[in-house]
Formats: structure tokens, sequence, C-alpha cells
């Protein structure tokens, strides 16, 4: 078919508009070439800021983070909380079901950094390096008392073992295998704290964790015992993506420089790991005997006290243990008594008329604690006001006081619990109480006194959180479509402020 001259002279001029718009494409695509190689180059650093976003890869734990009653909580959440803060920009939280997601998702650009409790290795460094170091641990082998305890590597041979798979205690183990091939042990996709739970309940016979996580997790497995130590003390870091652009790498060093000129690496661990005693076998199962022998009596007696003054009933009972060891007729050679051994002065005020009754005591006994908090500062937070109340329910607020002033005498920070306690103890010494307002006063009995508080309320906490988990996993299907019941917190308690 021939087409007409018109016709020809329109499909021409399509064929041009074609041309020129293919034209003009081009000329837009060159024409912003250099703002889109310019985005495309743009440092780790500009790309965090410019999205206001610092992505953090971490794993559940009571040792990095997790969801108590409150919200988020850790020692490496607050700790990359405080980095984002640093750049000032939000922190967003990416946690791997399993540990050996973390280096994966660092290395291919998923998220900024790691930060999980991480062993500085030389194996791992050739993919990744690591900040300067922020914490010290040991590589502990775990057994349970009651069996044999292994004396050495040898000694393994044909026992049941676990370590986290892909974690640095598994390139130990392989290590020693190399010496030692009897040696044998799986792999896990569990965490530390649940392989220790496997070892307590028998279904191990060892494991391999870090100290900082057995201690925390002993005093609710009183059995677990330290057999050897499998290596020399290792360093946690941060991990980062190995590549020339060292921007946002340089800013999280520089900000361990300044975070531990100031103190807040000292202040999260006294947070998380302070109160934490030299693990005492006999008075951890004496505490978790009487928590079903005794505590069942006033059970009802704590809650609504503590309700009613706006405390954690689990920690207004673990108060009550460390005074009286949930025994109402309790009596001491200086004339305190009752479950919450209050004076005679500060059961008149109280209005409590019989000591001696639990209920009264307890009622009492909130009473005056939440008057200690209200007297603390405003500026000092929880759970730093909830340490000093404490400390002044057991030797007076005046000499709480005082040990604050000493803080201050002393260059540090009266408003951290970290630098008050180490005050306490020099209200014995004549140099130091001379110089305030109340005198003398045991305030090394204060200190010690705060600490088993807070270990009995991890207990506590620890124990109901757990049966809180069973009831929930007890429900008829219909009810367990509702959000599952998250982790308590088995370190730091969330007291609203009475303020």
């Amino acid at each position: 078919m021939i087409e007409a001259p018109q016709q020809r002279q329109t499909s021409s001029l399509r064929t041009v508009l074609k041309l020129f718009a293919v034209l003009m494409l081009l000329s837009l695509a060159v024409g912003l070439a250099p703002l889109y190689l310019h985005f495309n180059h743009q440092t780790q650093l500009e790309n965090v800021l410019e999205r206001g976003e610092l992505i953090v890869a971490t794993i559940n734990s009571a040792s990095t983070y997790y969801e108590g009653r409150d919200g988020a909580q850790g020692f490496e959440y607050e700790l990359a909380l405080a980095f984002a803060e640093f750049l000032n920009v939000k922190l967003k939280l990416v946690t791997a079901s399993q540990f050996q997601d973390l280096f994966p998702m660092v290395s291919q650009g998923q998220v900024d950094l790691a930060a999980a409790g991480l062993t500085v290795s030389w194996t791992y460094k050739t993919a990744l390096r690591f900040t300067t170091p922020y914490q010290e641990v040991r590589n502990q082998l775990i057994y349970r008392s009651g069996t044999p305890r292994p004396k050495n590597i040898a000694d393994l041979e044909g026992k049941r073992g676990a370590v986290v798979k892909g974690s640095y205690h598994q390139l130990l183990l392989e290590t020693l295998q190399a010496k030692q091939p009897t040696l044998q042990w799986q792999n896990n996709n569990s965490s530390q704290e649940e392989l220790l739970n496997q070892v307590w309940d028998r279904v191990l016979d060892f494991s391999v964790v870090n100290s900082n996580v057995l201690r925390l997790n002993q005093p609710y497995y009183p059995e677990l015992r330290v057999a050897f130590e499998l290596s020399r003390p290792q360093k946690l870091g941060w991990a980062f993506r190995r590549q020339t652009d060292d921007s946002l790498y340089n800013e999280a060093q520089q900000f361990f420089k300044q975070v531990k000129k100031s103190g807040l690496i000292t202040q999260l661990q006294e947070r998380y790991y302070g109160h934490i005693r030299t693990f005492d076998y006999v008075d951890t199962r004496r505490f978790m005997r009487h928590i079903k022998s005794r505590l069942p009596k006033y059970l009802t007696h704590f809650k609504k006290a503590a309700q009613q003054n706006r405390l954690d009933w689990r920690l207004l009972a673990a108060l009550s243990y460390q005074e009286s060891h949930w025994q109402p007729n309790a009596v001491s050679p200086t004339g305190v008594k009752g479950l919450m051994m209050l004076t005679l002065k500060t059961a008149s005020q109280m209005e409590v008329e019989n000591r001696l009754d639990p209920k009264q005591s307890i009622f009492g006994g909130a009473r005056y604690f939440a008057k200690q908090l209200r007297r603390i500062p405003g500026q000092v937070l929880n759970p730093d006001r909830v340490w000093m109340a404490l400390a002044s329910y057991n030797i007076g607020y005046g000499h709480l006081k005082d040990a604050r002033r000493i803080t201050t005498m002393r260059d540090e920070d009266n408003r951290q619990w970290v630098d008050v306690k180490n005050s306490l103890p020099l209200l014995r010494q004549r140099k130091w109480y001379k110089q305030v307002t109340y005198g003398y006063a045991r305030g090394n009995e204060a200190l010690h006194y705060v600490k088993n508080i807070r270990q009995y309320y991890d207990i506590l906490v620890w124990i109901t959180d757990k049966e809180k988990q069973q009831q929930e996993r007890q429900k008829p299907q219909k009810s367990s479509q509702k959000e599952p019941s998250k982790k308590g917190d088995p370190i730091m308690p969330n007291i609203p402020s009475p303020l």
C-alpha cells in the first residue's frame, strides 16, 4: 500500500517528535547525573544524619536489650541510645532472630553497626572492624552442681554440650578441638541465657558463656557453677562494616572517648551489674524457699500497700525480706519490730498502732518508703532515686544528704547512685563525718542493704514474670491471639515516680 503525501508528512513529524523526546530525556538524565552521583557517594555518617536515624542490630537478652514493663532497656540499648543522641538522630533497633545473623547484617550494609556484647576477635576482624572495647568478660565453662565437675577439656568427652552458633565460643571450642579431638558439642541457635537454663534443667551437661551473662543469671539458677575458664579475658566492642568510608566509625570512636571520660560506662555497669554481690548459694536457696513458704501469707498486703503508694510490690517485698526475712515477730536488739522493722517513732508517724501486726507493718512501711522517695530531689532520676530512697530507709534521710554532700565535695555527681554509694562508707571516717551535718553513720551497712534488696528484687521479678509467661501459654487459643507478654525487667526497676 502506498502512503499519500499528507500521511508521509504526518508519519515523519511523529518520528521527529519521538526523537526529540528521547533527546530531551537523555539531556535531563545527563543534567541530573551529577546530583545522583553526589547522593550515591555520601559518606555513611552523612546518610545517617540525612535520614535522621541510626540503625543498630542487636539481640534480645538481659545483658543487651529487652522490653521491660515501661519500655526498652539493657546495657547495649542504653549505650546505643546515647550514641544516637550524640549524633542527634533517633535510634532504630533491629533484633536478629539468632546470633549468627548479626555479622551478615553488618557486612551487607543492612544496619549501621551491631551492638550485642560482641567479642573483639581477630577472626571476625577480616570482615568487620570493632570499636575501642568498653567491657571485659571471661569465657566460662558452666556445669550444674551435683554432677562431676569437669577439670579440663578431656573431662568433657561423652558429655552433652552446646554453645551459641556463630559466636566466639564456637570458634574457641573449634580451636581446642584441634588439640582434643574427642571434644564434641552442638552449635545451637539458642541464646546464652537459654543454654544456661538447659544446663540447669540437665538437658545439657555443659555450655560456654560470657562471665557477665552468668553473673546476671546465676541468682535465678543457683546450682550453676563455673568449671574453668577457656581463655584469657576477652574484650567487647561494637562491630562496623570494613570499608574505606570510616566516617561513622570515627564518630563512634569519639563517642566512646567521651562516655568513658563522662562516666557513662561506669554508670551503666553499676545500673546493670553493680548490685549483684558475690554469689551466695545458701542465701539464694533460702530466699527461694521463703518465697514459697512465707511470702504467700502476706502477698495481698504487699500488693495493696504498693498500689496505694504507687510502688512495685516486688520491691516492697524485697525490702521487707531484707528487714525481717518475712518474719512478723522479728525484733532487733535496737528495738525495731515487725515485717518492715519500724522504729517506735516511725510507726507513730505512719499511724501504725501495732508493729507486730503484718498488715499494719506492711502498710506503714510502704508509706514510709514512699515518703523517702518524695524527699529525694527531683533532679535525681529513677532508678537512682529508688536506690537512694532505700539507703534513706536504712540510715535516715539526713545521713543520705550528708553522703550526697560528701559526693559533691569529692567532685563527683550526687545525682548518680554509682557516685553516692562510694561516699556512704566515708560516713564512718572522722575526716569526713566531721564536715557534714548529721555526723557518724554506718554507711557501709546501708550500701550492702541496698545491694541485697536489689538482688532479692531481681529474683522476685524473674519468678513472677516466668509465672506470667506460663499462664499466657496456658490460655485458650482465642486469648493467645493477643500480643504475648514481654520479658519483665530482671535488671532494674521501672517504678513510677511519686512526684
